[in-house]
């Protein structure tokens, strides 16, 4: 059938994501997929028991709209435990249905039309659709490669009245990297007598490695003080699919953080929230998980350092880049689809983190794997 066109697309440069693409091909080619971020075992059996036990006992109804106090109470012990940051679980956490939509319900609460937010290339894909939707521009400064650091001479640069929000993501996906002490005092040296608003985005603080401890913005008071800080229960308990996440920011900030949450989602689901609330009673479940998956990084890498692509070792996160410069020319994205096709291994080209598509013919490999996938792409690699 034919129909007028009635829609002027509000997105129109915006497709079908790279993660779902890659994941289909790797379908379709029965291939090893180690391109979208998720693991390939089971979380722990006594979570889903948890989970199950609230369900049967009937908590299967709307939760309130910041979450189960519950679950609040205990973020709020894990932020002062481990941040030394006191935030009231009354006013000042909200539970939300994944970090995306925490991401997404604090640009819209904060950007208006023309006000530019700063990103750092290469850039998870879910910020700049929710700036331009919200009628925000986007500034893009590019991450130092190899090792993916920033130069705050270039920020100081591109700071001006117009600067509404800097969005960071530390530990940094898809690099690896992380910022640190020096980072962070820059940044709230940067921020200091300004109306900047800081989205900190640190899904993956707890998969850090090699003794480094994760620079939550939390550890900073004038930092803290005007951020969101954005975290994900998927990344920690290896639950992707279940879609938890959670906002931490002051009273004035998360007062209009809520006004946006009410209307996107309401409230997100009752017996995981109380499950998770009991576990996170067990410290070690989420302190000993940079242990867990520096074996994993380490056990991938030790496979595929004779092989002919280079790489820098993840400082945390899942994934691990690796850079094929000495074996082709290729375009990373027709790259990573050859690999996927002739040789049946998924990855992601990091050329679309990138609103220009910089190339530097690098690949994204997620190592949340079994030892035994990471062992059989490895000897793919190894093959090349």
């Amino acid at each position: 059938m034919n129909f007028p066109n009635l829609i002027n697309s509000k997105l129109p440069n915006v497709g079908t994501t790279i993660f779902t693409v890659m994941s289909k091909l790797a379908t379709e080619n029965n291939a090893i997929n180690l391109s979208q971020g998720f693991p390939d075992f089971k979380c722990d059996a006594a979570l889903v028991e948890l989970v199950n036990k609230y369900m049967k006992a009937g908590n299967n109804q709307y939760a309130p709209m910041p979450g189960l106090i519950q679950l609040r109470e205990a973020l709020a012990k894990k932020t002062k435990s481990l941040y030394g940051a006191d935030y009231s679980p009354e006013s000042e956490i909200t539970i939300t249905a994944g970090a995306t939509q925490a991401i997404y319900t604090a640009i819209t609460a904060i950007v208006r039309e023309g006000d530019e937010v700063i990103v750092f290339e290469p850039a998870y894909d879910c910020y700049q659709p929710a700036i331009e939707l919200n009628g925000g521009k986007t500034i893009y400064l590019q991450l130092k490669a190899p090792t993916y650091t920033i130069d705050w001479e270039e920020v100081k640069k591109m700071i001006n009245h117009r600067t509404k929000m800097i969005i960071i993501n530390t530990p940094h996906n898809p690099t690896g990297s992380i910022m640190n002490v020096a980072d962070m005092t820059m940044l709230q040296k940067l921020t200091k007598d300004t109306g900047i608003v800081i989205i900190s985005d640190e899904v993956y603080e707890h998969i850090i490695f090699d003794g480094e401890a994760h620079q939550s913005v939390a550890r900073f008071p004038h930092l803290a003080e005007r951020s969101f800080i954005i975290s994900s229960f998927g990344k920690t308990y290896h639950t992707t699919g279940w879609k938890i996440g959670y906002c931490v920011a002051p009273q004035n900030l998360m007062a209009e953080f809520r006004k946006v949450h009410q209307f996107l989602v309401f409230s997100t689901n009752t017996p995981i929230q109380l499950a998770l609330a009991e576990f996170l009673e067990e410290q070690n479940h989420y302190l000993d998980l940079g242990n867990f998956y520096q074996k994993k990084r380490d056990y991938f890498i030790s496979l595929v350092k004779n092989s002919r692509f280079t790489f820098t070792s993840a400082q945390g996160t899942y994934f691990q880049l690796l850079n094929y410069k000495n074996i082709s020319t290729e375009k990373d994205t027709d790259y990573a689809v050859r690999l996927t096709k002739e040789f049946q291994l998924a990855s992601i080209p990091v050329s679309v983190f990138y609103h220009e598509g910089v190339d530097n013919k690098v690949l994204r490999f997620c190592f949340a794997k079994k030892e035994e996938t990471l062992a059989s792409a490895a000897a793919i690699i190894n093959k090349i």
